[in-house]
């Protein structure tokens, strides 16, 4: 165990200095396992820790007990990060301390994430910056924002209710988000900082708008498959009126990487949750929100999408199917009997038993976000989190009482197209995004959010 005396007055002030920071990046969860080893905290302090409600209070728990752990705690804490790749913090602290503190060398690294930063998470070689603040950020941001969302009016509900969709249920539906941060495996996808901003915004965007959410975190592409899988056959989704997934990660055009480095196609994430294998969302709106570079593949999606630095010339994802030219036979509609709307249904009477259940077709009621163009890189702020997310939870927060989603996507559209990197000296300087949506949706999907019939 540590000696009792204290932590070096120099190594205490870059801590308060730095505290604000600290407190909204730190990623504390494979970070406390090496403090362990250490001896710089106890597992009983991990549970006081781990107690708190939220990233935000554990870390500011976290930053009152490291002080205290002797006079060694400080290195082993830039160790940690280090070896958890958050060395973006690591120099942040080393640049506020003085080089000729107690011998304290001020190490050179590579300029920290702390600008615009792409989601293929292919690490590439950048130039070595010196700026006298690490603190070098996308647009000048300030940490996180969480808006409230605002209340749906009754009147708004009774107007428009009849062309939308219904989605009155307590909860809403049920939302998975699955968030991935740090990476291992032979691709070398780097840590994606301010990966935490995106999935704590989008948890809390959710659950205010009445959604029960689910999240995940760093999961292998298998085990992604895994939680798809189970969360596409949750029997609660008979009870609820819609469903939301989000996929927080490094990607290529047409998948999404896991932390091993391994590929998960998107067609057939959405094929979890078609009308033929996802009979208790039948007839409900599906959003998905991907947050995610889309840069070209050179394997065809249908094979093991495992080369990422070349592009094949006219290579198309369809938004929600695999089978881009396969007749689509549709699949019967489990709930209902009514007919379906096409002449060959009046052409006897002996067909009316076989034609007694409606036809839906294989892929239906679904819309789909995603923060970049085919090709393109998404862009990620390391302090306020991805232009998109944050995009997204300002518009479905401010405009969600009076607007359909697919006008809300718009409405992000507009607003990432407008934005621009700042990033003086950098290639990411003056660096554009444009995000798009694909919908195959039948009504206005309104979330009508704070409105619940009788209340």
């Amino acid at each position: 165990m540590l000696g009792a005396c204290g932590m070096q007055k120099c190594h205490q002030e870059a801590l308060k200095r730095n505290r604000v920071s600290l407190a909204k990046q730190l990623v504390l969860k494979e970070l406390l396992e090496h403090l362990i080893e250490k001896d710089v905290i106890t597992t009983e302090m991990v549970e006081i820790i781990q107690a708190k409600d939220g990233n935000f209070s554990q870390n500011v728990e976290f930053l009152n007990l490291l002080p205290k752990r002797g006079p060694k705690a400080f290195l082993f804490f830039c160790e940690a990060l280090r070896e958890t790749k958050q060395q973006h913090l690591e120099d942040m602290l080393l640049s506020t301390i003085p080089s000729q503190s107690n011998g304290t060398a001020r190490l050179n690294h590579e300029e920290s994430l702390l600008f615009p930063v792409p989601e293929s998470g292919i690490v590439q070689k950048r130039q070595r910056l010196h700026h006298e603040s690490m603190e070098h950020s996308l647009d000048n941001g300030d940490g996180p924002h969480y808006p409230q969302v605002k209340p749906c009016t009754p009147e708004f509900y009774h107007a428009h209710q009849h062309l939308a969709y219904r989605l009155i249920s307590r909860p809403r539906g049920l939302a998975l988000i699955l968030s991935n941060v740090h990476f291992s495996g032979e691709k070398d996808l780097e840590f994606r900082s301010g990966g935490d901003v995106d999935h704590a915004a989008l948890q809390k965007l959710f659950e205010y708008l009445g959604y029960q959410v689910f999240v995940r975190h760093d999961q292998t592409a298998q085990e992604m498959q895994e939680e798809l899988e189970k969360f596409s056959k949750n029997p609660a989704h008979r009870e609820v009126d819609s469903c939301i997934v989000s996929l927080l990660s490094h990607g290529i055009e047409g998948g999404i990487y896991g932390v091993d480095g391994k590929l998960l196609q998107l067609p057939e994430i959405f094929r979890l949750f078609d009308n033929a294998n996802c009979p208790r969302l039948q007839n409900k709106p599906k959003m998905f929100f991907i947050q995610a570079c889309r840069g070209a593949s050179s394997a065809n999606l249908h094979g093991s999408l495992q080369k990422s630095q070349e592009s094949e010339p006219g290579l198309h994802v369809a938004c929600f199917s695999c089978n881009e030219y396969e007749t689509d036979r549709g699949v019967d509609q489990i709930d209902g009997s009514e007919r379906a709307d096409s002449p060959g249904c009046e052409e006897s009477d002996a067909k009316m038993q076989e034609n007694s259940k409606l036809r839906l077709p294989t892929c239906s009621d679904m819309i789909c976000g995603y923060a970049c163009l085919r090709g393109t890189a998404a862009m990620r702020n390391t302090k306020r989190g991805s232009w998109y997310v944050e995009a997204l939870t300002s518009v479905f927060a401010e405009d969600s009482r009076n607007t359909h989603v697919a006008d809300m996507l718009v409405k992000v559209n507009r607003l990432i197209k407008r934005r621009e990197g700042y990033a003086p000296g950098t290639e990411f300087h003056r660096c554009k995004e444009m995000s798009e949506y694909c919908s195959t949706l039948c009504r206005d999907l309104y979330l009508f959010p704070g409105f619940y019939p009788g209340n």
